[in-house]
């Protein structure tokens, strides 16, 4: 795909004195987050001299720096010449089939959600489940998934009231994106379901399941499902079926 001819000026922005971000945008969209993967992958091909870690957000790069070992100036003029260059191509797509069981003690909060908008649950989750999702980028929490392409119709405002503590592995919804979580943790999402597998898993190889870039189709299982697959995942198994690469 070629660099479309309206796209932004890339923008460096100093973090400190070991990090600068590489900004395509201001919005959240499939071309910028492309212009931020493919810069990603040309940085992993060809590494520049005390570049220690990369991390990939929606719409710029964050470019963590040994400032002993790099030159600062010719690292950022190298950074700019190859976000210039790139095209909004993240390299291989993965597809995954993740299984959830949505509603109930899985996802407390479908049923009022489904009623607000004029649907029964069973409608609400099959319009979920329906779309093939983009992981945008991971963060928040080990190994959690921001995920964009959900439906409009399902577009749900934060909680006014974040819970402190949510289930690991919820899958939620929050404004115009649903995610997969990790770990317990804090969240102002509202919650619709919860998968087996672990987007993040200490001693497995890799520890790490997702990646930016690759896409999520989510599988309804039904609950009496979930003990059985929450066990396998729970000893290393990924459960999410890997369909390919695209």
């Amino acid at each position: 795909m070629p660099r479309p001819a309206a796209t932004p000026m890339p923008r460096m922005r100093s973090c400190g004195d070991a990090a600068v971000s590489v900004e395509f945008g201001d919005t959240v969209d499939l071309v910028t987050n492309g212009l931020v993967l493919a810069l990603d992958a040309a940085l992993s091909a060809a590494p520049i001299p005390g570049v220690i870690e990369t991390v990939p957000t929606y719409r710029s790069l964050l470019v963590h720096f040994d400032p002993v070992a790099a030159d600062v100036d010719k690292l950022e003029a190298r950074l700019m010449a190859l976000a210039l260059s790139v095209s909004p191509v993240a390299g291989r797509r993965r597809r995954w089939r993740v299984p959830v069981t949505y509603g109930g003690e899985f996802g407390v909060d479908l049923d009022d959600l489904a009623a607000d908008r004029g649907m029964t649950s069973e409608v609400f989750a099959q319009l979920h489940h329906a779309s093939i999702y983009r992981i945008y980028m991971i963060g928040f929490l080990p190994g959690f998934a921001y995920l964009g392409g959900l439906d409009p119709r399902l577009h749900v405002p934060r909680r006014l009231t974040p819970r402190p503590i949510i289930p690991a592995q919820s899958v939620s919804i929050g404004g115009a994106q649903t995610a997969i979580g990790s770990v317990e943790g804090p969240s102002g999402w509202s919650l619709i379901g919860r998968t087996p597998v672990r987007g993040f898993l200490r001693g497995r190889d890799p520890v790490f399941l997702f990646e930016p870039g690759d896409e999520i189709a989510f599988e309804p299982i039904p609950a009496n499902q979930w003990d059985e697959l929450d066990r396998r995942a729970a000893a290393g198994e990924p459960v999410a079926v890997l369909e390919g690469e695209r």
